[in-house]
């Protein structure tokens, strides 16, 4: 009986034995077959991705005419952010043809001679310095210092405008002689440039309709700038300047060189001038506008000696001096009328009151040099307003009332 008992008890553990083989068997199989399954199926799914990537098109694969047109069509920030693509677009994004468009777009209007070459300065000594300081380390590579490639942390101004913020807007780079680098350098205010301020210190009276010389830089938050004057005057400093009391630095005349009068026999009454105009001479000279008036002994717009008959004699006088002198002897009050228009011309500041001392002043048309004196100052060189433009310009800051 016991022997019995024992064969059972043996034979059940030998088919547990066989059991546990057998189900470790199929396990095995299971779990082999599945991981085949598994990588078959990411074989294919690559395979088909390759396939499908194969067949697409990149950006790069287009033309370079159609891909510039591409180009063309983005914004500055969108540009910027496409230069952390790729070295290929990075290099196509800074070039000056695209940045030229948006160059001209925005800043145009204030790039005149004088801020051209102010930058063009700039350009020049950041080379010098970059030349000699490549030259006495002696680890920088032959052109290094005409195409010096710079870490535009200018471009700081993306996040703020355009939410730019997580396009790593740090890491564009781009040559400090680009225009891309320029454009960049005007945005963040990092660039201070030559131009004129309408109505300094923000419409103070006593430079209503002048027009003076500064220094000014872009502040991107605010959208206006701020402007630096001379260290002669009330203030030397002012903010939040707007676009719209700025224009473009005159190359050809510095704030305290006297300007060449080339108009003075053409102006007649009701033609619009800007006349130089400051203080006292120590003072930088700013930019006046007026009118012409008419001289003391005309009877005005009704029989105007100086507009109509005196217009053209002056031009007789002018061109045909020795048939007028044969005139003149003839009639003496003639001769006085003719010399007086000849001579002198009225410049009106109808800003002021009729009763104000700057109201208006005599200027001689022939060899003018500044005149004046400590009490009402001193007037320089004029210049004639030849486009509408310019004259509209100036009665878009007309004060709401006559000056005194």
């Amino acid at each position: 009986m016991e022997k019995q008992y024992l064969t059972f008890i043996s034979f059940c553990f030998s088919i547990t034995i066989c059991g546990f083989l057998i189900v470790s068997w199929l396990a095995r199989s299971i779990i082999r077959n599945g991981i085949r399954t598994l990588t078959w199926r990411k074989e294919t799914k690559r395979k088909k991705k390759n396939q499908e990537d194969e067949n697409k098109m990149s950006l790069l694969d287009l033309p370079d005419l159609t891909l510039d047109c591409i180009l063309e069509k983005l914004s500055p920030s969108e540009l910027c952010a496409m230069t952390s693509v790729c070295s290929e677009l990075r290099d196509k994004c800074v070039s000056d043809h695209l940045w030229e468009k948006h160059m001209e777009t925005k800043w145009g209007r204030l790039m005149g001679d004088a801020a051209i070459q102010e930058w063009k300065s700039h350009v020049a000594t950041i080379m010098r310095c970059l030349t000699s300081s490549s030259s006495s380390s002696r680890k920088s590579k032959p052109n290094w210092s005409s195409r010096f490639v710079a870490n535009l942390k200018p471009f700081a101004w993306l996040s703020s405008n355009h939410g730019c913020e997580n396009r790593g807007s740090s890491s564009y780079l781009a040559p400090i002689d680009s225009v891309m680098y320029w454009y960049s350098n005007l945005e963040n205010g990092k660039f201070w440039f030559p131009a004129q301020v309408y109505n300094r210190e923000n419409g103070h009276v006593g430079f209503m309709m002048s027009c003076y010389d500064a220094k000014i830089r872009y502040d991107f938050k605010t959208d206006t700038f701020q402007a630096r004057y001379s260290a002669h005057g009330r203030r030397a400093a002012e903010e939040k300047v707007t676009w719209q009391r700025l224009r473009p630095s005159q190359d050809d005349t510095k704030s305290r060189d006297l300007h060449v009068s080339d108009c003075l026999h053409g102006l007649r009454p009701g033609d619009h001038f800007e006349i130089q105009w400051r203080r006292t001479k120590e003072f930088p000279y700013g930019w006046w506008f007026g009118i012409v008036g008419h001289l003391q002994n005309c009877d005005g717009v009704q029989n105007c000696r100086c507009d109509s008959d005196g217009n053209n004699l002056i031009s007789v006088f002018i061109f045909w001096s020795e048939t007028v002198d044969s005139l003149i002897k003839e009639n003496k009050m003639f001769n006085g009328i003719l010399l007086a228009m000849a001579e002198n011309v009225v410049m009106e500041f109808r800003q002021f009151r009729p009763e104000s001392p700057w109201r208006r002043t005599v200027i001689k048309r022939k060899d003018h040099r500044e005149t004046g004196n400590e009490e009402n100052g001193f007037y320089g060189g004029v210049k004639k307003l030849g486009t509408e433009e310019e004259i509209s310009t100036w009665k878009q800051l007309w004060p709401s009332q006559a000056l005194d």
